[in-house]
């Protein structure tokens, strides 16, 4: 068991262990192919790490899990090098698309489609290098954790969770609903995750969305309709603590909708705007950082296992790193109440 942090580590929290000795090993996906003009969270892991490294790493909730040992994977910078190849590539579909497209006739179009497949199969790359590699993390018993990147990344660990975890749940905590098929015409955009999962991943057994608060009708609808999804957004929330419940009582209810092993999908942007106002989701009415963390904790409490988390959507500013040091904080709150809930089922 560990004694002691080094913040010289260049590791998340300065927790020094090596991924083999580790009970919890966060892997770093630094990618952002299609997230909105602006948003750099390919940069994201280095700034948490960053950030972490700032931080006295005390939780009263899970004061000894990093004891554990909280180990980082080596980060694969070829996903950032290959990520921003790429978004030059979504820059210029984007720029066609607005133009109307075809203004060149066949030629401009076969020039936009190679693009695209360019795009799709960079993407699909991706997720197959996230599932490889926590994949072979899960199989050694670790619980994993994913720092992103954009809301397309946790799809490879999601996937590598499904052969070694059946029937789990997802409580999804974000702005966006994410269920919008093929957004800009991309398989595998961030704005298509839950859709994705939905229709690819089986061993998901219900997806509970929280917080969430700026998306389609097409969305809500597919929300509204589908057996497996569970859609707490915030108007459904307001009303419930209107109505005079306690925010003890609105986690609980749902709480109550997740199978007994959780996969936490954490969005910055379903917090409030002060916590994230660089993400380009963030909007009114999010979760206070106090009221995420309580409704992960009641997970825990409830006598669920997490099983695996990510934390996702950050945009780091080197003027402004408020962001990237709420995700930090946040991070390491996940990483010990994921420790914690496994040592409750033991």
């Amino acid at each position: 068991m560990l004694d002691h942090l080094d913040p010289d580590t260049g590791d998340y929290f300065g927790v020094p262990c090596r991924p083999e000795q580790a009970q919890l090993v966060l892997e770093s996906a630094p990618w952002d192919v299609t997230a909105p003009a602006g948003a750099l969270s390919s940069y994201a892991p280095d700034a948490i790490i960053e950030a972490s490294e700032r931080m006295d790493p005390y939780d009263p909730i899970s004061p000894d899990e990093w004891k554990s040992g909280f180990a980082t994977a080596d980060v694969d910078y070829t996903l950032q090098e290959r990520s921003q190849q790429l978004r030059s590539d979504v820059d210029k579909l984007r720029s066609h698309a607005v133009s109307g497209g075809g203004i060149m006739g066949p030629l401009a179009d076969d020039y936009y489609s190679r693009r695209q497949r360019r795009v799709e199969e960079g993407c699909r790359d991706m997720v197959a290098a996230v599932r490889r590699e926590t994949g072979g993390w899960l199989r050694q018993g670790k619980v994993v954790g994913l720092v992103g990147g954009d809301h397309s990344t946790p799809q490879g660990l999601i996937e590598a969770l499904a052969e070694c975890e059946e029937g789990f749940g997802i409580l999804h905590m974000d702005a966006r609903c994410r269920l919008k098929a093929r957004c800009e015409g991309f398989e595998y955009s961030c704005e298509s995750l839950m859709y994705n999962v939905l229709n690819d991943v089986p061993g998901v057994r219900r997806v509970v969305q929280v917080a969430q608060r700026d998306f389609s009708a097409t969305e809500h609808r597919v929300a509204r309709e589908s057996e497996r999804i569970v859609l707490y957004d915030t108007d459904r929330i307001a009303s419930m603590r209107f109505g005079g419940a306690s925010w003890r009582d609105v986690c609980d209810a749902i709480v109550a909708e997740l199978p007994q092993t959780v996969y936490v999908d954490f969005d910055i942007s379903a917090l409030s705007i002060e916590n994230c106002p660089h993400s380009p989701y963030a909007a009114p009415g999010g979760l206070r950082f106090d009221e995420a963390l309580y409704m992960v904790n009641r997970v825990v409490e409830s006598g669920r296992r997490i099983v695996g988390f990510d934390v996702v959507g950050v945009v780091p500013k080197v003027e402004d790193c408020v962001d990237a040091e709420v995700a930090a904080r946040m991070l390491y709150r996940l990483c010990g109440m994921a420790l914690r809930s496994q040592k409750r089922n033991d």
